[in-house]
């Protein structure tokens, strides 16, 4: 037999569980817009990326820059190198927003973190 207080709680926790999931539905379809928007410019920022750099998801295979897959940078290693500049790589800051490099990084960490 189930109490007021156990059908209470019940109803709640599904409510929480229901909720929880609607909030991080639009959460997942904005990842995939900006996973989109990275891979794009990953193969068209000016230099493209895939000039230089090896990332098997976006099917690039340069032969300048570290091959992304082997070192799996993470996102913010990414923004980082894409706002300063890194060895031979130049500073992306002045020709894409912080929209378009939080995109770019964020696409590069998970496609080199695929297995």
């Amino acid at each position: 037999m189930f109490t007021m207080k156990h059908l209470v709680h019940t109803a709640l926790l599904g409510s929480t569980l229901l909720g929880s999931a609607l909030l991080s539905a639009p959460a997942f379809a904005d990842e995939a817009a900006q996973m989109a928007l990275g891979k794009k410019l990953f193969a068209t920022a000016t230099p493209a990326c895939a000039l230089c750099h090896t990332l098997k998801d976006a099917g690039a295979e340069g032969a300048i820059g570290p091959v992304l897959d082997e070192l799996k940078p993470d996102a913010a290693r990414v923004a980082r190198a894409l706002r300063d500049g890194i060895g031979a790589m130049p500073s992306f800051k002045a020709t894409l927003s912080e929209a378009d490099i939080a995109a770019l990084s964020l696409y590069v960490s998970k496609a080199s973190a695929k297995k």
